[in-house]
């Protein structure tokens, strides 16, 4: 692998030089901006079938979602190579003006193909406020302080989930869905007011070229990866060319993309940074609990409407304790490691009680009542607080000089491909078992219903009205197919939980390989290498 070597530059400790009323200036003003980013992956949920009544196009409509999802992963480790170089304070501001851009963009869409364009924008702009906002209190704070600061970074991401829906409900239903997207321009001047006044350009001082044929490389095999993952099943399959061709063009990417970055003299995604074992560890286990966590919060509705049997609104409140226990997990933890100063234990401990809270939710059966799946779900959110915020601290710690932001992306890289993947995964089983256990059930009622009746009943039209959230599409059908429905559903759904606990229980065994590495008292300097034991 051909490195580049240059002079340690010179090196501004902003931990030691900063006063804690500016840190809390700058944290706030990351926080507010990383709100943004995070919020927009769950107010535009609620607002879509006012946008499809105004601008139709109801084919295009996955995009709206799938445009922004994609370009907000795939550029994450490119903005983490450049935070390194030319600091956080320039991507932040760059993020942000981008994001907000393409908000007030999208609030102007007068087409669907305009509207999924600026989104695109949006997650372009959204990649760089994460990807930067998360490697912020590694400038700000030692690692042995820094750990008290991290879970606010998971409360964050969990106060979204909880206010994005009914924020988005009730800006379209009183103003228009136009202002989903509008709202972000006044709270988006917040944040760039305290990043502008407040914020230090927090830069290594490292200059170093930009790795242009990787970047594009990277590009290539992530945006076709994700495509074939997101794209709608029931119309592209996944032996269809179209699908078949993505995953070719990932791979051969892929390929030219590792070929590039060994003989890149400052690769985008620096390769020797899974030669820390530390970092290794963090991000396999990340591919592991983004999947696990995606398939406990994406599939829950489905359970609690067709199953469960309430309103589609109150299926969406059943998430508020599950995010106030992730919140509660991610702040403990937090405060547990900054104690101890060990993390390995906390972290370890925090994924047997998610496996606990997953085999939890897969013993569930079409009796359960709300409360049943409520209690559940606060223990499996207890359990997975602290993945987010550790394993960002422990891929920090391991980081060395000028590499945290790219150590920081690529944890949340590699979560975010595992949530892509473990949807679709996790659709491919809903679907099959559904399909089963519907024919199956149905092959058992069929002669308690006339024939008039079983001639009309569309078992794969059934599944699908169900599994879109419309608790009254089952007064329709007759009481026997009702149940049969209701119980592949439960079927369905508690398989997924089932094997979401066994992917948890797959990070746990990798979490048992991470090395055990004091905390840093400081932030580092330039230097030869990771710290002693991260490799």
């Amino acid at each position: 692998m051909s490195t580049t070597v240059v002079s340690p530059p010179p090196h501004v400790d902003y931990a030691s030089t900063l006063s804690a009323r500016t840190k809390a200036y700058v944290l706030a003003g990351v926080l507010v901006s990383l709100f943004l980013a995070a919020l927009d992956q769950t107010i535009v949920a609620t607002a879509l079938p006012a946008i499809i009544a105004d601008l139709a196009g109801i084919r295009l409509l996955a995009w709206v979602s799938t445009g922004y999802l994609v370009a907000s992963t795939a550029m994450v480790p490119v903005y983490g190579k450049l935070s390194d170089l030319y600091g956080r304070r320039a991507i932040v501001l760059f993020g942000i003006l981008v994001f907000l851009t393409g908000s007030a963009l999208c609030g102007v869409a007068a087409t669907m193909l305009q509207l999924i364009v600026f989104r695109v924008l949006q997650g372009i702009g959204a990649a760089a406020l994460t990807s930067s906002a998360f490697a912020v209190p590694a400038d700000l704070y030692a690692p042995v302080e820094r750990a008290r600061y991290q879970g606010l970074f998971g409360a964050v991401f969990a106060l979204s989930s909880v206010i994005g829906p009914y924020l988005g409900g009730f800006l379209t239903d009183t103003l228009s869905w136009r202002w989903v997207f509008y709202v972000n321009v006044p709270v988006g001047a917040v944040a760039l007011l305290l990043i502008v006044t407040k914020m230090p350009p927090l830069s290594s001082g490292l200059r170093l070229p930009i790795d242009w044929a990787g970047t594009l490389l990277l590009i290539a095999a992530v945006v076709p990866l994700l495509l074939g993952l997101t794209l709608d099943k029931a119309v592209f399959a996944w032996s269809s060319p179209l699908v078949v061709g993505l995953f070719g063009l990932a791979a051969v990417s892929t390929v030219l993309f590792l070929f590039v970055e060994f003989r890149a003299p400052s690769p985008v995604l620096p390769l020797e940074l899974f030669g820390i074992r530390t970092i290794a560890v963090v991000s396999v286990a990340s591919v592991f609990m983004g999947a696990a966590f995606m398939g406990a919060i994406f599939f829950l509705s489905l359970f609690m409407v067709n199953v469960v049997g309430v309103s589609a609104t109150a299926a969406g409140s059943t998430l508020i304790p599950l995010t106030f226990a992730v919140v509660i997990g991610a702040m403990t933890s937090s405060l547990l490691v900054q104690r101890l100063g060990r993390y390995k234990v906390v972290m370890v401990a925090g994924s047997a009680v998610a496996i606990v809270g997953f085999i939890l939710l897969a013993r569930m059966d079409p009796s359960v009542t709300r409360w049943d799946v409520t209690w559940r779900m606060i223990i499996l959110g207890v359990g997975l607080g602290p993945a987010m915020p550790l394993l960002t601290l422990v891929a920090q710690n391991a980081a060395p000089f000028g590499k945290v932001g790219a150590a920081t992306a690529t944890r949340q890289f590699f979560m975010q491909i595992g949530g892509a993947v473990g949807i679709a995964v996790f659709g491919v089983v809903l679907s099959g078992v559904l399909a089963s256990e519907m024919q199956a059930g149905f092959r058992r009622v069929a002669s308690q219903l006339p024939p008039a009746v079983r001639q009309q009943i569309d078992l794969q039209r059934v599944a699908a009205g169900r599994g879109g959230g419309t608790p009254g599409a089952r007064l329709d059908l007759p009481p026997q197919v009702r149940e049969v429905v209701r119980t592949a559903f439960a079927s369905a759904v508690t398989r997924i939980y089932a094997y979401a606990g066994a992917l948890m229980a797959a990070a746990l065994l990798v979490l048992l390989a991470l090395p055990e590495i004091p905390l840093r008292a400081a932030t580092p300097r330039a230097g030869p290498g990771p710290p002693a034991g991260a490799d």
